[in-house]
Parts: structure tokens; sequence; C-alpha cells
């Protein structure tokens, strides 16, 4: 029987962002390629510091657990080898809930995995403060669904337990459509925020003002040829409200230049530019994008 421990494998700025809130309300356990220091510190948007405790260790070196729930917020193309060397070690089926950007890992998984499979899309904003703390730099919405249609329950009870611990949930049914949002809102910010080495909320001032409008007026073309609902207020006005709540942020491709990682280039821009090419729709900005970002990036290991 599974115990009601959160394992969360990956502890970037999204896992220890979720770690560090979720301590408080439940069990946790943080697990990565390496040990961090259990001591670790969650800086808030106002600028107030709570240091918390946390267990940590190595996801090699799991002890023997049952957790109710396996969280993987490593980046995409490092979350199938995350979840099959957590797998090995737990006993139990957790409910494995997936937190990457883009749109490939997550249907992969969802179809490999034997227990329930939740997908989170986020507009947290956070970055790491050495190794030892997180910022926490911009508030968003957790949206919380599966792919299968199956699961309600599930993530009503998730998303609940992230309100508790003090962030913005909210199950829903269209999670397919929320995480074709988020790519739209990745590919409109992180690679211009990477390649120009700027906050998200730069990207209000000209020139990049000029360069998301374009990005974003190709996204939406190639939206509207996947019959992707858009956003109420349309996908403009959904990239300059992310842009606005996050504007103090380092969007993650920036954080992962800055610390010679590799990036999710393929993860964001990949469909996109598959897409529009399989519809025959030009995508000039997505593809140069794609190409500065490749000479940019360091391989996906």
């Amino acid at each position: 029987m599974n115990d009601p421990t959160h394992l969360i494998v990956g502890p970037g700025a999204l896992g220890r962002l979720l770690a560090l809130h979720l301590v408080d309300t439940a069990p946790v356990v943080l697990a990565g390629r390496r040990t961090l220091p259990p001591e670790q510190t969650l800086t808030t948007p106002e600028g107030t510091q709570r240091p918390r405790r946390l267990v940590t260790t190595e996801v090699a070196t799991l002890p023997p657990m049952a957790p109710a729930y396996l969280h993987l917020t490593t980046k995409a193309y490092a979350a199938e080898a995350a979840y099959s060397t957590a797998m090995a070690r737990l006993s139990g089926t957790p409910t494995l809930v997936l937190w990457q950007n883009g749109y490939q890992i997550q249907p992969e998984l969802t179809h490999r995995h034997p227990g329930p499979v939740l997908c989170a899309s986020t507009t947290e904003g956070a970055w790491l403060a050495g190794n030892e703390g997180v910022v926490h730099a911009g508030r968003g919405v957790t949206y919380i669904g599966d792919l299968a249609k199956r699961h309600a329950p599930l993530c009503q009870e998730l998303a609940a337990l992230l309100v508790q611990a003090g962030l913005t949930a909210e199950a829903v049914e269209d999670i397919d459509v929320r995480l074709w949002h988020k790519l739209a809102v990745n590919a409109a910010i992180n690679p211009l925020v990477a390649r120009f080495r700027i906050r998200n909320g730069q990207l209000r001032d000209r020139p990049f003002r000029l360069m998301v409008e374009r990005v974003v007026d190709e996204v939406a073309a190639i939206m509207a040829a996947e019959d992707i609902t858009p956003p109420a207020a349309g996908w403009h006005a959904l990239v300059w409200q992310v842009v606005s709540g996050t504007a103090n942020n380092r969007a993650s491709m920036l954080q992962d230049i800055l610390a010679g990682r590799a990036t999710e280039r393929e993860a964001i821009l990949g469909p996109l530019i598959a897409t529009a090419r399989r519809h025959g729709i030009a995508a000039p900005s997505l593809s140069e994008l794609d190409e500065q970002m490749s000479r940019l990036a360091l391989p996906s290991r």
C-alpha cells in the first residue's frame, strides 16, 4: 500500500518550489542525481525567506518506499530516464505527475505507466539560488488534468492539496489544450529571453515586443490549423499576461544557458515547427529562433 509521501524527482527550480510548498502539508522526498543540502530556503515573490528542512537523496539510491505520488519535475529530455530510474527503486504504483514543458513525453508516459498519470501545466516562475534555495519570482496558475480523462477525483485531490500548500491550482478536463497553451507561451517567451539574456518583463520593451508579436502570430496560425481552442482573450493576451505575471523571472531556457545545461529547445520549438511544416504554414520567426538556440544550447542528454 502506498504511503502519503510525495516523491519529487528533479530538484531544479520547479522541483524545489513544489517541495518547499508541499513540505508543510505532506511528507516530501526530493531526489536528484546528487544529494542536496537538506536545509533549503524559499524566497517568496514579496522577498520573505522561508527556511525549511527537506528529506533529500539521490534517485539512484532511493530507499525502499511506496509513495502516493511521483512528481517528475525534470527537463523534458531527461524525464524518461528519471522515470525509469525512480520506478526501478519503488514498490507499489504511485500516481505519476508530469510537470514537463512541451507535449512529447506526456503521451508516452501516459501509455507506459501502469497507474494513473496526471499532467501539470504551470505558469509559476522560479529560479535557483545556489544549492540551498529557490526564488519564487512570479506567481502563476497550475492546471492539473489527465490525458485519459479517467482520473478526475485524483486531479481534484492534487489541485486541492496544492492550494492548501499556498499555490494557485485548478483541476481541468482539457489538460491537452492547456498543454498546447503552455507550449505557445513558452515558445513566445523562452527562446527570446535566452537569446538576449533578459528577464521576462523586458520583452515588453522595444525591440523585443515586436519579436514576441511575430512569434505569437505564427503560433496562432499553427494552433488554428491543429484546431486547438484559443484562450478566451486570444493568444497575444495570454502571452502578455504571463510576461506581466513573471516579469522579474529568468525563463527556464535562460537559466539553462547561463548554467551550461542542455535546454528544452526541441521540446518547446520542435512540435510547433513540425506541425507548421505538416500544414504547410510558414514559421520564419520560430525557425530562426530554433536555429539560433541550437547554436547556443548544449545537446540534450
